[in-house]
């Protein structure tokens, strides 16, 4: 439900989107996207996907693909210690949940103007 409301939110605002059920599915449309000539603008990454490859493991692997790719981390969990530790992770910027509109375009913003 929130990656489909944020694929509306940034198609309205400009944005071209495509999504990822989990990190291993970004990671080979990042591959694909790099091998196309047409690499991610930035990718949102969620610290955690049930049954599935999170964003923490997944940011490593795109990072040895691109090292300078622009990832952002988003997650509701305000403790989880990536989120307080972001960049060490290898994560550009930080979305926090619940966001809204205007938080979000800032952070990708402020990435994209990096």
């Amino acid at each position: 439900m929130i990656c489909r409301l944020v694929t509306k939110i940034l198609g309205k605002s400009g944005f071209s989107v495509e999504t990822a059920s989990g990190g291993r599915q970004a990671i080979e449309m990042y591959k694909y996207a790099m091998r196309a000539g047409e690499p991610f603008d930035v990718i949102i990454m969620d610290v955690t996907i049930p049954g599935g490859m999170g964003g923490k493991k997944a940011v490593k692997e795109i990072l040895k693909i691109n090292p300078e790719a622009r990832v952002i981390v988003s997650s509701g969990y305000a403790n989880d210690p990536v989120m307080a530790n972001y960049a060490v992770c290898g994560f550009k910027g930080i979305v926090a949940k619940p966001y809204t509109r205007n938080n979000l375009l800032a952070v990708l913003n402020q990435v994209l103007g990096e």
